[in-house]
């Protein structure tokens, strides 16, 4: 373990006690997996000289989303080679940083690299996966408890730019989806995977039945739960959504043909990958798929065997996913943030479209969060743009970092956080 005095070089302008609905935000979409917090009085403004606590420079670029668990800040990041896994206090001072492998690879012209899965934690442990197929649990004092690479257990993974997916945990077990393929050969791999948190011991592994062709053998996208008295585990890409239970992976319902042609994307010629994640809330699972395909919303407490239409569990089709955005759900609505910086807002039970514009024209790569009715939205460029949550469109705020970034804002503790390319935020 390798300890870094990295916090000499943040800025600390001001501190603040957390707000009475203080709450953890533990994994990449937060405590309810749809990145929504419950916090109030979180700024909805900031600026270089306005509202930042602190600034903490990073050791390396990364696309993770950070976690944080009462008073410590848990992310990985790329230094040089290597693929590490830093602490810091929310107080911006650097506790330790761990070393988990090297083997560190830029994708798509920098915009990523292997420090792009998010970690989880649940206040003890700390989980962490990378891009090269190292996973790995850390106690809170950066020892590794227990490592492996899935390459060596589950076969060398075969995808373009990178495994991006990142694990989910729940109720002591981590659950993986590792979805790819050989391109331009008749290969496609799509393993779902139960391990023991403690331990790192497999509970279960099955394979997916899918059919992708060409790109869309890859997917981007990483597996969510879905709430309500019986919860269960939603894996994408690969041309379909599948449901499976907690207990042993079986199919519990699956939804074929979304990478076209087919009833819901008769265009499309089906080669491209899928990258957003579904979100569930509000007894819907809003599912996007590849670029240019639909976006649907399927009706969770009717989601059952071979979905084919409306007859079922489809109660809307949209004609635009996002590309990478994860879809936003609340009060009744469905936010979309498209690549080019297009905001849709859609009614969740039927679709209808209550508005559409354009609210930042720069790539849109993370992912929105809410909070106390205001949804932000970050760009690749560093501009977040902060909408109040409603049928009609009203901008509250851009705020510019100056700074590129892909990795999703975090609410937790009374703190909004930005994980930048070059250094991590405190605004308060």
């Amino acid at each position: 373990m390798t300890i870094s005095r990295w916090c000499a070089a943040a800025l600390t302008l001001s501190f603040a006690g957390t707000t009475a609905s203080a709450e953890n935000w533990p994994e990449w979409r937060g405590p309810r997996h749809n990145g929504l917090s419950t916090e109030t009085g979180i700024k909805g403004s900031w600026a270089k000289d306005k509202n930042i606590a602190w600034r903490v420079p990073l050791p390396g670029q990364g696309g993770s989303t950070p976690v944080i668990w009462e008073d410590r800040i848990y992310l990985t990041s790329s230094e040089g080679d290597d693929l590490v896994t830093l602490c810091a206090s929310t107080a911006g001072q650097t506790l330790w940083k761990t070393k988990i492998g090297t083997g560190n690879k830029d994708a798509r012209a920098g915009e990523g690299n292997s420090a792009s899965p998010s970690p989880s934690t649940d206040g003890k442990h700390v989980w962490v996966f990378f891009g090269n197929g190292d996973l790995a649990c850390l106690d809170r004092n950066g020892k590794i408890v227990w490592q492996f690479n899935v390459e060596e257990r589950y076969g060398k993974i075969d995808i373009q730019f990178g495994m991006t997916s990142t694990p989910i945990l729940h109720e002591g077990a981590l659950y993986l989806q590792l979805i790819h393929g050989a391109w331009r050969e008749d290969y496609t791999v799509g393993k779902v995977i139960k391990l023991e948190a403690a331990t790192g011991q497999q509970i279960w592994a099955i394979d997916r039945q899918q059919s992708p062709k060409e790109e869309c053998k890859h997917a981007y996208s990483s597996p969510i739960l879905v709430p309500g008295p019986a919860p269960h585990l939603v894996t994408h890409g690969g041309d379909c959504t599948v449901g499976h239970s907690l207990a042993d992976g079986k199919e519990i319902w699956r939804l074929d043909e979304l990478n076209g042609p087919s009833r819901y994307n008769k265009n499309y010629d089906g080669t491209l990958r899928f990258v957003a994640t579904p979100t569930a809330s509000e007894g819907f699972v809003v599912v996007p798929t590849a670029k240019g395909g639909p976006v649907l919303g399927l009706q969770t407490n009717v989601l059952t065997g071979n979905i084919t239409g409306k007859e079922d569990a489809v109660r809307w089709v949209g004609d635009r996913t996002p590309d990478v955005s994860c879809p936003v759900i609340l009060d009744g609505l469905v936010y979309l943030c498209m690549n080019d910086g297009r905001l849709l807002c859609l009614d969740l039970k039927s679709g209808e479209k209550k508005y559409e514009t354009r609210i930042h024209n720069a790539q849109h790569r993370a992912s929105g969060v809410v909070s106390e009715g205001k949804i932000y939205f970050t760009a690749r460029d560093g501009v977040c743009t902060v909408v109040k949550a409603g049928p009609t469109f009203e901008l509250l705020s851009e705020n510019d970092l100056g700074e590129p970034q892909t990795a999703s804002p975090v609410i937790s503790n009374g703190t909004l956080y930005m994980r930048t390319y070059d250094a991590i935020y405190a605004i308060r």
